[in-house]
């Protein structure tokens, strides 16, 4: 999840939003819920993402392409058509792409750093580091050493800076540093002649006191030259090596093994269950298969095939019949989303909304943190206090010009409310940060809103194993992505009505909460012209959500919902004036 290019992976952390309303849209998606409940499974979801969590998926590599080959049989058995086959009266089909990549794929397959001599003295012990337990160990980009491995001294620097390695005169060494490892392989081995180089980076959210052998995956620049490696190392194999460093000069003998394969193809999958009377507008998904890990993002490609399945299911038994098209994407993180929504620009302009399924079935009692629904940009963004709070993965403040004021924000918290009164799931929310496929949707201007979990100990580690992933996480997630799906590409009137008097419920209920917080800090001498401005901007975004609510509705919008959304504005607008008033007493 969350995609930081391999050389220094970021993260993220919980967001509650306070404008929560707990009154209920009253059959906004009733029927979804009743037919989806029963038949989309967790455990088949599960099941998914035991078979990926076994590779080390980068794009172009056996592990990625069998994981892509694994859900086009999914696909295939569910009654999905190749698309190269499909009959014009075929609506539920599917296709691989294939792209030839610029750069050879990378597959690690073994790598060992053991202690050789200790101030002189031979070592016997078991290995420092070994992939069989640490498959992160190995950066990506590293080649293979001679069979046996090289053996050289090894020295810890403070920085990777030049000043520091010049004075270690590290040519020929292996070189240790506390950070980054892209910038020590750079400076150490490419500009110095170092032979590997070892680094520790483990952010305090994963608890390496605690989880003592994990690693976060990284990567190296890619060396056809000096054809050398990096090593990732644990809080242990850390603290192993700098005891041993204190009793003298000491000696490594490391060994990798990876392959390098080219000309290579990157891989991806396109399902579509066509509707019936807007086809060519689209509810999109999306889920990157690359990454090690099980919920990173094995579990966004087992929910969202789960939800393939019973969506065929649904259709070939008549329970349900969209009328917009719903589209699914399997592929690379971020680049698998924007290339399909730049590929086709009338396709594009058909796209309606966009989920993105990364990181979604953790088993929280294990890997702490909640399930959170990453908002598009609303003022939450801006000014985020109260019950709003970013995650550690982190996000900056945005401005006022970056908002992107939408009703999809509260109709997808909505619907993960239903579900969660029905099953106990607990459900947040947090203000933008970026970082996956839900940043292509916004980026190519369409809606687009993340479903994930933070903070979880064991993201990007050798840890995010299946014994980590939930069931019923999967199950939650993956009802309440498909029915938030299935309600706006069948919605009628009545639908879309519902949905706008929950939005101008749920305009209410921020801009009061907003008004309370505003009250607070001006009684604790905060300056009354920047909160009025706060409640105007908050109700100035919900003003034009409402009017994005003109394409809920199948075929455009009738002359009430037409009528619904104006008064509903009428209505936000004269609430935002009184409470802009009321913080200075002026009624």
């Amino acid at each position: 999840m969350r995609l930081v290019f391999l050389a220094g992976l970021a993260v993220t952390t919980v967001v509650q939003a306070p404008f929560v309303s707990p009154a209920r849209a009253q059959g906004i998606a009733d029927r979804e819920f009743a037919a989806v409940r029963p038949l989309l499974s967790g455990s088949r979801a599960k099941e998914t993402v035991a078979y990926m969590e076994k590779f080390v998926r980068w794009p172009g590599n056996p592990g990625f392409d069998s994981s892509i080959a694994h859900v086009a049989a999914r696909l295939t058995a569910a009654g999905y058509v190749e698309q190269s086959r499909a009959r014009a009266t075929d609506r539920l089909t599917y296709r691989v792409e294939r792209y030839p990549m610029t750069t050879a794929a990378w597959e690690p397959l073994g790598a060992t750093v053991r202690l050789s001599t200790v101030a002189g003295v031979i070592m016997r012990t078991a290995p420092v580091l070994d992939f069989v337990t640490n498959r992160n160990m190995l950066t990506t980009n590293s080649f293979s050493t001679p069979a046996g491995g090289v053996t050289a001294e090894l020295v810890k620097v403070s920085a990777a800076t030049p000043a520091a390695l010049d004075s270690a005169n590290v040519a020929g060494k292996i070189v240790m540093v506390d950070g980054r490892i892209g910038q020590l392989f750079t400076e150490a081995v490419v500009r110095r002649g170092a032979i590997g180089v070892l680094a520790y980076s483990m952010p305090a959210y994963t608890q390496p006191e605690k989880n003592t052998r994990s690693i976060q995956f990284s990567s190296i620049p890619y060396d056809s030259v000096r054809k050398a490696w990096g090593i990732m190392l644990s809080f242990d194999a850390r603290r192993q090596l700098l005891e041993a460093l204190k009793l003298g000069t000491v000696r490594l003998t490391v060994e990798t093994r990876s392959r390098f394969i080219a000309p290579a193809t990157e891989l991806a999958v396109i399902a579509e269950a066509r509707g019936n009377v807007r086809p060519d507008e689209r509810f999109v998904y999306s889920a990157h298969v690359q990454e090690p890990g099980a919920n990173d993002d094995a579990s966004g490609v087992g929910a969202q095939l789960e939800m393939a399945r019973t969506l065929a299911e649904l259709m070939k038994t008549n329970r349900i019949d969209p009328k917009r098209t719903i589209t699914m994407l399997w592929g690379q993180e971020i680049r698998v989303t924007d290339r399909y929504l730049k590929q086709d620009t009338i396709r594009l302009k058909g796209v309606r909304w966009g989920i993105s399924l990364d990181m979604v079935g953790q088993d929280t009692e294990k890997t702490g943190g909640t399930f959170l629904i990453e908002k598009m940009p609303d003022p939450s963004a801006i000014w985020t206090r109260g019950n709003d709070k970013h995650s550690e993965w982190g996000g900056s403040p945005m401005t006022e010009a970056q908002m992107k004021p939408h009703y999809f924000n509260d109709f997808l918290l909505q619907r993960a409310l239903e579900q969660s009164r029905a099953t106990g799931w607990v459900v947040k929310t947090n203000p933008f940060e970026g970082g996956s496929d839900h940043t292509a949707f916004l980026n190519n201007g369409r809606p687009g809103v993340l479903f994930w979990h933070f903070t979880d100990q064991f993201y990007h580690t050798d840890g995010d194993r299946i014994e980590m992933v939930s069931s019923s996480t999967l199950q939650n997630v993956g009802v309440t992505a498909l029915v938030s799906g299935l309600v706006l590409t069948t919605a009628d009137g009545r639908t879309a009505r519902a949905i706008i008097a929950q939005l101008e419920r749920d305009a209410i209920a921020r801009l009061e909460t907003e008004a309370a917080l505003g009250k607070e800090a001006i009684a604790k001498g905060g300056d009354q012209a920047h909160e009025r401005n706060i409640i105007t901007v908050w109700g100035r975004w919900y003003v034009d959500a409402l009017k994005t609510a003109s394409d809920i509705e199948v075929g455009g919008s009738s002359s009430q919902t037409t009528a619904a959304v104006d008064a509903a504005v009428r209505t936000v607008e004269r609430r935002t004036q009184e409470l802009v008033r009321g913080l200075t007493g002026e009624f």
